[in-house]
This record gives C-alpha cells, sequence and structure tokens, in this order.
C-alpha cells in the first residue's frame, strides 16, 4: 500500500484537482483508493460525494480509536472501489495552535486501515492536504510513504514548490525516514505561453528528474466533471480524455517511484506506455498527453527580456 501526500503551499495552484485526478486514474487501472481529506475547505469531499458517515476526519484526528475509525470512511459517489475520509470546516482549529501530541494520530489510524485484520485493505490513500505548513500538512508527511508537490508554472508557485521540497526532506530527516519525494506536478500549463516554458525550465533547475515530464494542461474539463461529481476519465470532451491521459502517466510514474524507491529516467515500462497511448487515444485519434519541453542548456528568454539584434 502506498500513502501518498498530495501538497502544496500555495493555493489555488489545483493540489485538490491532481489528487481527484489521481484517484480517477485509480479507479480506471482497478486499484482499491482512500481519499482523506485534510484541506478544511473540503473540496474533495463535496467532488467524491460520499455518503453520510458517523463520524469525519477531525475526529479521527482526535480520538483514532477502533470505534470511530470503522465508522470514519464511507463509499464515494464514484465506485465502490473509492472511498473518503471527510473533511469540513472543524478541521481548521486542528490546523492550528502548538498541540504537537496529535500529530501522529494521522498515522495511527492509517495504520488501523492498512490493516486487513482490522480495517478495509487499500492499494492506495491519497492525502489532499491544505495549502500551508500548518499541524495538518505536517500529520500528513508523517503518516505518509511519499509525497508528491503540484504547482504552477508561475513564479509564486515555483516559490512555494520549493518551501515545500524543503518540509518534506525536513521530515524525512527528522520524524520519517520512509518518506520520499515522489515528484513534482506542473499543473494548468499552457504550451504557448513562453512564462510558462521559463517556469518549468526553473523547475528543472531546482528538481531535476523529480519534474514530471507530462504537464497537466489548463482544461475547462476539469472544472466540469468536479462540478458534477464525476471522474475525469468519465468526462468525454477532448479535454477530458487529454487530461484523463496525463493523469494516467502521473500514476505510473508515481507508482513506479513509490515501488523503486526512487524517481527514474528508464524507457516506459507497459502501465506508462498504455496510460500514454491507451484506448481513448487510439480509438479517438486523440493527441497524447501535454509534453513539457525537455530541459535545455539554457532557460527560455523571459517574455519581457529585450531581443537580440540581428545583424
Amino acid at each position: 500500500m502506498q500513502t501518498v501526500a498530495v501538497l502544496s503551499l500555495k493555493g489555488g495552484v489545483g493540489k485538490t484537482t491532481v489528487a481527484l485526478g489521481l484517484a480517477s486514474a485509480a479507479l480506471r487501472r482497478g486499484i482499491k483508493t482512500l481519499v482523506i481529506d485534510l484541506d478544511p475547505q473540503g473540496n474533495a469531499t463535496a467532488t467524491l460525494d460520499p455518503q453520510p458517515a458517523q463520524f469525519g476526519l477531525a475526529e479521527v484526528l482526535t480520538t483514532p480509536r477502533p470505534p470511530i475509525l470503522s465508522q470514519a470512511v464511507s463509499r464515494s459517489a464514484w465506485d465502490e472501489s473509492v472511498h473518503v475520509l471527510t473533511g469540513n470546516h472543524d478541521l481548521e482549529e486542528l490546523n492550528e495552535g502548538p498541540d504537537e501530541g496529535t500529530l501522529p494520530n494521522l498515522a495511527r489510524a492509517i495504520a488501523w486501515y492498512a490493516d486487513p485484520n482490522t480495517g478495509p485493505r487499500y492499494d492506495l490513500i491519497l492525502l489532499d492536504c491544505p495549502p500551508s505548513l500548518g499541524r495538518l500538512t505536517r500529520s500528513a508527511l508523517l503518516a505518509a510513504t511519499g509525497a508528491l508537490l503540484v504547482t504552477e508554472p508561475t513564479l509564486y508557485a515555483v516559490s512555494g514548490a520549493q518551501r515545500a521540497f524543503a518540509a518534506i526532506e525536513r521530515t524525512r530527516k527528522e520524524h520519517n525516514p520512509g518518506l520520499r519525494p515522489l515528484g513534482v506536478v506542473v499543473n494548468k500549463f499552457r504550451s504557448r505561453s513562453h512564462e510558462h516554458m521559463y517556469r518549468i525550465a526553473e523547475l528543472r533547475e531546482s528538481f531535476g528528474p523529480l519534474v514530471m515530464p507530462v504537464a497537466l494542461p489548463d482544461r475547462l474539463a476539469v472544472q466540469q466533471a468536479a462540478g458534477s461529481c464525476t471522474p475525469i476519465h468519465e468526462w468525454s470532451t477532448p479535454g477530458g480524455r487529454e487530461i484523463a491521459l496525463a493523469f494516467n502517466l502521473v500514476l505510473a510514474r508515481m507508482l513506479r517511484s513509490s515501488r523503486r524507491g526512487r524517481h527514474h529516467l528508464d524507457p516506459p515500462e507497459a502501465d506508462e506506455a498504455e496510460a500514454t497511448n491507451g484506448p481513448d487515444q487510439a480509438a479517438n485519434g486523440s493527441g497524447a498527453a501535454t509534453q513539457a519541453q525537455p530541459p535545455r542548456a539554457n532557460k527560455p528568454r523571459r517574455p519581457d527580456e529585450p531581443q537580440p539584434v540581428r545583424r
């Protein structure tokens, strides 16, 4: 079982979108998944539209005992193989304050859910973290086996990704030696934007091969699918199919990185080849997921830089 914290220290970059896209890709592959909504805004909970549960994540984090844990998880509206541990505004109070004693409670709860003798057996647990380094995100990093950074190709988002990576490394060294960075996902990418290309080159300078080779395109289908509480893989528009293929590739790379313990640049394996050239693409003749440009020796010229004079 893999427990993956999906995080960013800047709001609005589409962190929840990535968590839900990975859950949709996992559903397509038959991977039993639990989504834990640590964000007090509860956007992941709203899109997954789970059945009512006796308890929520706030109760689990304060009292992670079997009677509560057994009645806190519910089936999502997506499918019986995608379950939810719901978040709401009650989590806001748990995200602040100096009480460090409750930080390991999420790890205790996940250990209970991972035990086939006590809780349901999941293949993947996705932790949708709030956009801050408060107690909720720190508890997720203590419980996770891997961390996936989400960023936009913009100045402030890149800075947030660098701070998030520093937090991951600090947690790994001081508290959770099993925690590994699984990759950096660039979201809301526009291929015709020189600024976006510049920022992706900047990310590669900072994170090297951890930057995912596929960038998630900026498509209206993401908001449309979320608004209708539908997995992106079931949103049958050209934009929906394009970004669904991108999520297939991100999930394949993420799981592969988790299995091997580090990020690899080997040729694509069968799961990655299927993700990029899946049945949807073959049936519709659509292109593969949006690929960011390969690293260059020099960064792309900034849009506001003067052009060289030709003689």
